[in-house]
């Protein structure tokens, strides 16, 4: 039986003309152009109250539909825009909710765009962090700087970026036909 990989994008900002949300619906379209099927979940469009671990699931807005979306991915990518030289409060929110059921054995690559400043911090803080809930985080990463220069009409108008956006695509596709192989063999 021929295995379809699932890439669920997140993507962890609020603005209406985001860039990272562009960046990542790049990175979905690419997916779908290699034969998988994507799922967005946009965290600027969810209802999904601060964090509170005492709070049931259930009364939590729509955490527990995007869970069972991230759940579901056999990839995610994930984006955030650099927030004070980290990811954004709106990705980490979500990524409280988050734990090893949703990443375990998924594939996952990491996209920051930046107005400016620095991408390398957000990008090794949400490598750290998601290691932390067993992710698999894949080698391949995108960072975007000056993200104004490379965007028109919500499209990424670089060609190198764009390139990198698709690589990433490709890799995250790649690790979950690996982890799927693997499934298959028991191992």
């Amino acid at each position: 039986m021929e295995f379809t990989p699932l890439v669920v994008g997140v993507t962890g900002s609020q603005r209406a003309t985001s860039y990272t949300r562009q960046a990542v619906e790049h990175a979905l379209a690419a997916a779908e152009r290699r034969g998988a099927d994507t799922d967005h979940v946009d965290l600027g469009t969810a209802d999904l109250p601060l964090y509170d671990p005492d709070r049931d699931l259930e009364a939590a807005g729509d955490a527990e539909a995007l869970l069972a979306r991230v759940r579901e991915a056999d990839a995610v990518i994930a984006g955030s825009p650099n927030y004070h030289s980290s990811y954004s409060s709106t990705f980490r929110n979500f990524h409280d909710y988050c734990g090893f059921d949703e990443y375990e054995d998924t594939a996952v690559g990491l996209l920051v765009v930046a107005g400016g400043g620095t991408i390398a911090s957000p990008l090794d803080h949400m490598r750290i962090t998601m290691r932390g809930v067993h992710a698999d985080v894949v080698a391949e990463q995108v960072g975007i700087r000056n993200a104004s220069r490379y965007f028109e009409d919500g499209a990424l108008t670089d060609d190198d970026l764009a390139e990198r956006v698709d690589d990433l695509a490709g890799a995250v596709i790649d690790a979950a036909h690996r982890w799927e192989l693997a499934d298959q063999s028991g191992q």
